[in-house]
């Protein structure tokens, strides 16, 4: 207990130091108009261009920063950007390499156009032109839109060779020794979470229910088991988050890495897109098997009154939560994948169409697959069997261990796999539905005492239903029906013992055994296989027919 505390203790001990850290050393830094270690990524850098429009827009950039956007035909711009910053690193390299060296950004008319030109002590070099489509596109005076390149680029130039000032340098660095630390301490943090929340996922998943646990401890159960699953899998999503952030933090700091910083993100923007969608898919399914989990411990607590039904409805609820479960995870998926498509590009109305009219195609050529839908459904509304059941259909039998939408399988009493299409389930007969009845019948030799013999097999049935043991197993006391039948070994007694569902094999058997050693101690004999023969002798004059 002690041990478990101190752990706690340090661990919220070393989040509140580190945050304090990160506030001093914050308040250390100038602050600027915007935080410097923060990347200048928008929504934009991670979106793509989907629009049918023949003009796009892109940045200029200069040490991965975006320093003005042009707007231009789809096919001209990326030339054309090529070329704009081709010019703006080569200036300048020119203007980092001196030290007390002029900047002059201006812009210069000629015709209808404006260029755009930046100087460099004795060095002139043209930058961009700009043309009245230019600014029409955007709305724009071209004279406006040219004065604010003019701006955008002074500005731009000047806070790069800033950024590779000594002092700078130095700030940057102790910003990435605090993203550093704050990665490392949040990676100790969630890989003791991730540790304790995969131990009590093992357990859960190791702990199996017993017949004492009551069927609301059960769904309890799975829907803890859920939830830490979420819980493990979210972990893990922010640890691989926290590792990445970070990275890209760090490389944003650097002018000299900032130009890699984008190229990652436009690297990993298809994988992190389908990721995300992946993500969100998995909760929702999670949250819907927790959700489902929620209302059938309600169902079990609060509808689940008498023995007779409790199991019942255990085998039910069990049946139609994996119907339900698979149904939501099929769903979910779909709009996952639609939605993944439709965040990298694809267009999925014609995909929505085709698979309109290929769906009407399937249909037709499976028709038999939508029968043994449609029969699957009716049969889990219904009820009329559920896993756990014992039926036989046919001139098959047994223990339904599958049960879906499209088949059902059983498993004999020879452990054979049975596999039976749901269409082809016509006539059912449920040995196991709310009741069972052992039918036992008992043959009595003829030259037995049969009213003795029948008092018997009541007195035997009435002390096995007394007995603990079988108490729970037999419904009602057994009832003796009497002579059913006459048969060439004897009489034959028949007796009904209403037990609980599937224990019907177990009370007969049972009761066999009892009933064999009491009429064995009342000189009772039970019928045999007899034969008579009568011998007649014939003279030898007797005439027989041919």
């Amino acid at each position: 207990m002690l041990r478990s505390w101190l752990k706690k203790f340090i661990r919220r001990s070393s989040l509140l130091f580190f945050l304090v850290l990160i506030f001093n050393l914050l308040l250390a830094v100038p602050l600027k108009a915007q935080l410097p270690f923060l990347p200048q990524i928008t929504w934009e850098t991670f979106k793509f261009n989907q629009t049918e429009a023949t003009t796009a827009s892109a940045c200029v950039r200069l040490d991965g920063r975006c320093i003005f956007s042009i707007l231009d035909q789809k096919s001209n711009l990326p030339q054309r950007i090529k070329y704009t910053e081709e010019r703006l690193k080569d200036i300048s390299q020119t203007y980092f390499a001196q030290e007390n060296v002029q900047l002059k950004v201006y812009r210069q008319e000629q015709g209808n156009q404006q260029n755009i030109y930046v100087s460099v002590g004795d060095r002139q070099i043209p930058v961009i032109t700009l043309s009245p489509k230019d600014a029409t596109a955007r709305g724009i005076n071209l004279e406006h839109q040219a004065q604010e390149i003019v701006n955008q680029v002074d500005f731009g130039l000047r806070r790069a060779k800033q950024e590779r000032s000594r002092p700078h340098l130095i700030e940057q660095t102790k910003l990435a020794g605090i993203i550093i630390l704050a990665v490392l301490l949040g990676e100790l943090t969630l890989a003791d979470g991730l540790k304790r929340s995969r131990q009590v996922k093992n357990r859960l998943q190791s702990d199996r229910p017993t017949l004492l646990q009551s069927f609301a401890d059960h769904i309890s159960q799975k829907q803890k088991l859920n939830l830490r699953l979420l819980q493990y899998r979210l972990l893990q999503v922010v640890r691989l988050g926290l590792w990445l952030g970070g990275v890209l933090l760090i490389l944003s700091l650097f002018p000299q890495t900032r130009s890699l910083q984008i190229w990652l993100i436009t690297l990993i923007r298809i994988p992190l897109r389908i990721a995300a969608v992946s993500l969100a898919v998995y909760i929702l399914i999670r949250l819907s098997n927790i959700l489902i989990a929620k209302l059938n411990k309600t169902l079990a607590e609060n509808y689940v009154l008498s023995r007779d039904i409790r199991r019942r409805m255990q085998v039910r609820i069990t049946t139609i939560t994996r119907l339900i479960g698979s149904i939501m995870a099929i769903f979910w998926i779909a709009l996952g994948v639609l939605a993944a498509l439709t965040l990298i590009g694809f267009d999925v109305t014609p995909l929505l169409a085709g698979a309109g009219i290929l769906g009407l195609a399937f249909s037709f050529a499976s028709q038999n697959i939508i029968k043994d839908v449609f029969n699957g459904f009716f049969i889990i509304l219904e009820d009329q069997y559920a896993v756990g059941d014992v039926i036989n259909v046919g001139t098959v039998g047994g223990l339904v261990e599958n049960l879906n939408l499209r088949i059902t399988q059983l498993r004999d009493g020879q452990g054979r796999l049975i596999t039976i299409p749901n269409s082809e389930i016509k006539t059912v007969a449920n040995l196991s539905s709310q009741w069972s009845r052992a039918e036992i019948d008992i043959p009595v030799a003829y030259q037995a005492n049969i009213d003795r013999a029948l008092e018997l097999i009541g007195l035997v049935g009435q002390e096995m239903e007394r007995e603990s043991e079988w108490q729970e197993q037999i419904i009602e006391p057994p009832e003796v029906l009497g002579v059913d039948n006459f048969s060439d070994r004897g009489s034959v007694v028949r007796i009904w013992i209403k037990t609980e569902p599937l224990k019907q094999w177990a009370v007969a058997r049972e009761f066999r055994r009892r009933l064999q050693k009491a009429f064995e101690e009342h000189n009772i004999p039970l019928a045999t296989s007899q034969q008579k023969v009568w011998l007649e002798q014939f003279d030898s004059q007797t005439n027989f027919p041919d």
